[in-house]
């Protein structure tokens, strides 16, 4: 009988320790998964272009726990690619995203709100935050300056909607198409580049946003020229003298290099978050 005791116990402080919830949103998919201490504030995870809920999966437990461990709540959240949200990576709702995000923050007692993102989910992390002065802290790996286009067999719409228009994007250009057909992606996205017109029009506004901000990147990213959109958005934070901190980390690496450096972003997130 004590026996029995002694592991009811354990089981209930186990599930204490650590508790999950699906958050039901229009047009998302999202895991909020929370410690039981003090919450320190609310870590949202974004992933790219795979889709789905690339942090909500097994191959990310173990980041998630550290999160969990250091006492951040955490939103796994997919934006396309999985049950309830849409199929491709094209004419992203910004506001579902967000709402999604604020139906997790009043689930808490926190109102601080990181968002961490990685490639495309990078990108999306710079536009929360340049659309939400809610937003705390922003932490973009691989990321772009621009919008680019959805991934679709046409490429001849956005990524992303806000308010149900299209934003701006850099489009496919003739240039680009000989390294689409030979899947060299990062010259042809360095041909897409080259409209220095289209550039201009689909910035990200990293500008408007009210939070510190980290970027990571590789110096041999084969995808896209991560490093060097990075500077962009360095050199545009500068040109508006933006008043929080921001900095950008570049690693000897590829694409993917970024994850390889979490204790960097928690060193971020205890300093800045």
């Amino acid at each position: 009988m004590k026996l029995l005791f002694k592991i009811f116990v354990f089981l209930l402080i186990s599930t204490a320790l650590k508790s999950q919830d699906t958050i039901h949103s229009k047009n998302t998919d999202a895991v909020l998964y929370t410690p039981s201490k003090k919450i320190k504030g609310l870590v949202v995870g974004l992933g790219g272009a795979e889709g789905g809920n690339a942090w909500a999966s097994g191959h990310w437990k173990s980041i998630r726990d550290q999160f969990l461990d250091k006492d951040y709540a955490f939103l796994a959240l997919a934006y396309f690619g999985s049950k309830n949200s849409p199929k491709l990576l094209e004419k992203i709702e910004i506001q579902d995203v967000y709402k999604t995000i604020s139906v997790a923050k009043h689930k808490l007692s926190t109102d601080k709100i990181a968002i961490v993102g990685g490639s495309r989910g990078a990108d999306l992390a710079l536009l929360l935050g340049s659309y939400y002065s809610d937003i705390s802290c922003i932490i973009a790996l691989s990321s772009s300056h621009v919008v680019f286009p959805g991934n679709t067999d046409h490429f001849s719409t956005s990524s992303w909607t806000f308010g149900g228009e299209e934003l701006p994007f850099v489009p496919v250009n003739e240039a680009a198409v000989p390294f689409m057909m030979q899947h060299n992606i990062r010259k042809a996205f360095e041909a897409m580049l080259q409209d220095k017109n289209a550039e201009s029009k689909s910035l990200i506004k990293v500008e408007n946003s009210r939070a510190p901000i980290l970027l990571m990147s590789g110096n041999q990213d084969e995808i896209c020229p991560s490093a060097e959109m990075s500077d962009k958005i360095i050199q545009r934070l500068k040109d508006h003298h933006y008043q929080y901190h921001f900095e950008h980390i570049k690693w000897e690496g590829s694409h993917t290099e970024p994850y390889q450096h979490f204790d960097r972003i928690f060193n971020f997130l205890q300093k800045y978050f």
